[in-house]
């Protein structure tokens, strides 16, 4: 190809200089909203000292998606994904081929969940997610239909790096960490039990039944993108992790009743275990950003056929 559009984030291989965009990257950090993933990037910017030159401020490098938010910090990306799987693919193929056209050794990508339900766990704790599962089989395998045939893929994290977030977790800390599996569905509601939706053909006994039988198998919370980001990220050899804080405990309700305010502290928790691990592992060798084409623009051409492209496709969808 000319140029590889990377319709959704609005870049593009031949329209920007990916490699000095993007070469120092070392975490991808994705989360649900762009507001939330905003807050992440200036929180991380001051978790790791990063300065930016004066008279710059943070910038949303895909704006003119109108789709996804993302901003870097030195080494660290950190992007929205949207809500459900469909969603977090989409951002995931673009966001493997980004890291390709860059030239990107071995980068590091996190789930940051700021909300899923726990399963026997009160909210305002954090869950590392050992495995994804389906509701359907729970076993760990996304099944993705392709060219009409169904496609099962291991959705399998990295237990080292899974263990090493869960040893960065002290006993100062306002929430306990556990490591289990993780239940990804397709569906807020109905598809996860809850007798709060604008339909519920079963009854309370039905959902705690369903509920208790999770639990023995081991599933401790439910959200809605693991499942894919598990399976992606093992299929291009990405070291990948999922962090999530429980806003509730599934077992005594379905709705969130805790004050907005103490809601938006524990939303800071996936962040904080999260940051951890980065700045242990940038240590004092923090890579500085590569000195080629500050811009990034290659060429405007192309860049304006990108913009065309990125625009064109999110308002057809």
């Amino acid at each position: 190809m000319e140029s590889d559009i990377l319709y959704h984030l609005a870049l593009g291989s031949g329209s920007h200089d990916l490699q000095a965009m993007f070469g120092d990257v070392k975490f991808v950090c994705m989360g649900g909203t762009p507001r939330r993933m905003e807050q992440f990037a200036h929180f991380i910017m001051k978790e790791i000292g990063h300065v930016l030159p004066t008279g710059t401020q943070l910038l949303d490098i895909s704006h003119n998606s109108h789709r996804y938010s993302m901003f870097k910090v030195g080494p660290v990306i950190s992007v929205s994904h949207g809500m459900g799987m469909p969603s977090v693919g989409i951002l995931l193929h673009e966001m493997i081929k980004l890291m390709y056209h860059a030239k990107v050794k071995d980068p590091i990508f996190f789930r940051l969940g700021h909300t899923c339900g726990g399963i026997g766990i009160e909210g305002g704790n954090l869950v590392i997610t050992e495995s994804a599962v389906g509701t359907a089989t729970l076993q760990p395998f996304l099944e993705a239909p392709i060219l009409g045939k169904l496609q099962r893929r291991p959705a399998l994290l990295d237990k080292g790096l899974a263990a090493e977030l869960k040893a960065l977790s002290t006993p100062d800390d306002q929430w306990q960490t556990f490591v289990g599996k993780t239940m990804c569905t397709t569906d807020f509601y109905e598809g996860q039990g809850r007798l709060d939706g604008a339909f519920c053909d079963y009854t309370e006994e039905d959902k705690f039944a369903f509920l208790r039988r999770i639990h023995e198998e081991g599933v401790i919370n439910m959200e809605m993108e693991s499942l894919m980001f598990a399976a992606l990220c093992h299929h291009a050899g990405i070291r990948g992790a999922v962090v999530c804080v429980t806003l509730l405990n599934r077992m005594k309700g379905d709705q969130v009743k805790t004050d907005k305010q103490l809601l938006m502290e524990w939303q800071e928790y996936p962040q904080r275990l999260v940051a951890r691990y980065i700045r242990s592992h940038l240590g004092t060798d923090q890579a500085e950003p590569l000195a080629k084409a500050p811009a990034g623009i290659r060429c405007l051409k192309q860049l304006h056929l990108t913009r065309q492209a990125s625009e064109h496709f999110t308002s057809s969808e």
